[in-house]
């Protein structure tokens, strides 16, 4: 994956989706087009697409309308339709039509003795899918700066803000999703990283809106000296929060963890959800203390780049069940910054980890 970098300092929210759909209108028309073929081979028929996009599009407009008016923004200056961009930005809601095994790891040490947050997350998707990735940074209307990565036409997926929060995302699946098109729940990330500053603010973004697909936000934030985190697990089925352990750590993959949403869940196990989880939990203290390369390394354990967090892309499967490990990233909050690198954490120890 090739990722792309935009500073963009308009407030105003379709005059930065034009300036996005002008510097990126060839990546945006590519990921669009490669996502609505992916829907095709997974028999989602192109009416239920639409049908999805255009309810997503009026939940996130009754919601939040100013990413409405970006995503329209990157369509008219990228020379698409609408529903088009929209359809990348509701991906996760389309794909409730036909759920996959889903991927992503997430580990996040609040200290309880003091000191920041220390984070790192996995993002494991399809390769054909993402060629390219957008790393934003942007100023809201009411003057908070955000830092983020995402694909191209959706509205965010890892971030941080200068109010000291952050947060990591990854997909899950429950007996209540529908694909009936409600909030985006990349939408849902972009709202919280524009708005709040304590884990409390983005619950109560989280669980205003109305998702027809599942998703965990896992929130750390960095305020005088001491950390705070959280999971935030939304379903259709109502939006739970999971505290750290008593350690401070919080480890996400993609099952849920509140006991009452667990009873739902619907993930495959193909996704190795569980096996995941146990070896973050296992590698867990070996993680804390260290730098952004080391914690990678410890994140992998003795098994290095064979570890179940790393994963590898299969030559033999087709493009819609091959699956890799695109993206290393960990937040700074205080430094107000993203650590990446596109490629899994064993790659990121050895080569490190550029910042944003």
């Amino acid at each position: 994956m090739k990722l792309h970098t935009l500073r963009t300092t308009s407030t105003d929210s379709r005059a930065r989706g034009r300036e996005i759909g002008t510097r990126h209108a060839d990546q945006v028309r590519e990921v669009s087009a490669r996502y609505l073929a992916h829907f095709e081979v997974l028999g989602i028929p192109d009416a239920t697409v639409r049908d999805i996009v255009a309810r997503s599009r009026d939940a996130l407009h009754a919601w939040y309308p100013a990413l409405v008016e970006e995503s329209d923004g990157v369509a008219e200056a990228s020379g698409l339709e609408p529903w088009q961009v929209a359809a990348v930005g509701a991906r996760t809601e389309i794909l409730a039509a036909a759920p996959g095994k889903g991927e992503c790891t997430t580990a996040v040490l609040a200290p309880p003795r003091g000191g920041p947050p220390e984070t790192i997350q996995t993002w494991d998707w399809h390769d054909a899918l993402t060629p390219d990735g957008l790393l934003l940074s942007l100023v809201t209307a009411t003057g908070r700066r955000v830092k983020l990565f995402t694909e191209f036409g959706t509205a965010a997926k890892i971030g941080v803000n200068d109010a000291g929060l952050g947060l990591h995302f990854n997909i899950l699946h429950h007996r209540s999703d529908r694909a009936t098109g409600g909030v985006p729940v990349h939408a849902v990330a972009r709202r919280v990283l524009e708005e709040a500053a304590t884990v409390a603010e983005a619950h109560d973004i989280a669980a205003s809106a109305r998702v027809s697909a599942s998703t965990v936000l896992t929130v750390a934030t960095y305020r005088d000296g001491h950390a705070a985190a959280a999971s935030l697990e939304m379903s259709p089925a109502g939006c739970a929060v999971v505290p750290p352990g008593s350690d401070g750590w919080i480890i996400h993959t993609n099952h849920f963890l509140d006991p009452r949403l667990a009873e739902g869940d619907a993930g495959l196990p193909a996704s190795l959800s569980a096996e995941r989880h146990r070896h973050a939990r296992t590698v867990r203290t070996a993680m804390a203390g260290r730098s952004t390369p080391r914690r990678a390394a410890a994140f992998c354990g003795d098994d290095g780049t064979d570890a179940v967090v790393c994963v590898h892309a299969d030559a033999c499967e087709p493009d819609h069940e091959r699956w890799s490990t695109l993206l290393t990233a960990a937040l700074d909050l205080p430094g107000f910054a993203l650590e990446y690198r596109a490629a899994d954490p064993a790659a990121a120890a050895r080569e490190g980890l550029d910042r944003f």
